[in-house]
């Protein structure tokens, strides 16, 4: 296909994607009230104020915060982005396959393979570690909240609160598609599960540490919740990629089968020395006249 034709079809897949994603979104600011309902509630049910800031002064450790807007045009905002959120999130089955369509012509068999080896799990992992973020959150929040002092009201953003909700989810979906990764630069040859076993103190410390960075909170039950099931994974990964070393290695040592081309060794050692071809065996000189005659045919005569 020429170069063309290949922009054309991409500005038609971008079209197609984007369409979907502004239909989805203009739904989806019909509902947007539930939508953040949805995603406030579990952390809103720790920490929320459910009485007023009078009572709230009277009792003794009593913890909680309000939510806020701030401005004629935060609401107005606030309902923007939820909705362009929920239209890119709710709409990406369309768009996704728009990309995989454009790019799928141009892999191999083996790719395809990998590639839908790819998604089938990684969707899955994604959306595990986006449920145990919305899950942990909560009592991540109960313990920041849980710092301010007495007496003192806290007042929460609904924007920040919702950028943070947002982005626990993102990073956790992420940090579980770790091990996939691993697992897949083994398939492909470019990494071994020796290679990888070696690494496991190294990747333990990192885990950790990322799941101190990537918590908000300094509990640290909420940072072994994040820790724990990356390192259950890795260590699985691990073990997939010791197996797969173990087959190819299997395979290697049985040699090629009954369909498939060996390879041919072409070293010196391999074919020995060349015999040289004798007076006898040599193809005749051609006389004068011969040579003369040879000229007036071409070469396909």
């Amino acid at each position: 296909m020429p170069l063309v034709d290949h922009l054309r079809e991409l500005r038609n897949r971008l079209a197609k994607g984007v369409l979907a994603i502004l239909v989805v979104t203009i739904v989806a600011a019909f509902f947007y009230r539930d939508i953040i309902d949805f995603i406030t509630e579990p952390v809103l049910d720790e920490i929320g104020c459910h009485q007023s800031f009078g009572e709230l002064a009277q009792a003794e450790n009593v913890h909680c915060a309000h939510l806020t807007v701030s401005g004629l045009l935060a609401p107005f905002t606030l309902a923007l982005k939820v909705a362009l959120m929920a239209g890119v999130v709710l709409a990406s089955p369309v768009w996704l396959y728009q990309l995989w369509a454009f790019v799928a012509p141009g892999l191999h068999r083996s790719e395809k393979r990998y590639a839908y080896a790819f998604v089938g799990f990684g969707f899955p992992l994604f959306l595990g570690g986006g449920y145990l973020a919305y899950h942990v959150l909560p009592t991540t929040a109960k313990v920041m909240i849980g710092l301010t002092p007495s007496g003192v009201e806290n007042l929460q953003p609904l924007d920040e609160l919702l950028d943070l909700v947002t982005r626990m989810v993102v990073v956790f979906g992420l940090a579980f598609e770790m091990p996939l990764l691993l697992v897949m630069l083994n398939l492909t040859g470019v990494l071994s599960g020796r290679r990888m076993l070696g690494w496991w103190r190294g990747m333990v410390v990192g885990i950790t540490a990322f799941a101190a960075v990537a918590t908000p909170s300094p509990d640290p039950m909420t940072m072994l919740a994040l820790a724990a099931p990356i390192w259950a994974l890795y260590f699985i990964a691990v073990a997939i990629a010791l197996f797969n070393d173990r087959r190819r290695a299997r395979r290697a040592a049985e040699g090629p089968g009954d369909d498939e081309a060996s390879e041919l060794d072409l070293t010196p050692e391999a074919i020995g020395e060349i015999e040289p071809v004798s007076a006898s065996l040599a193809v005749p000189e051609q006389t004068t006249v011969a040579r003369a005659e040879a000229r007036d045919y071409d070469d396909f005569t």
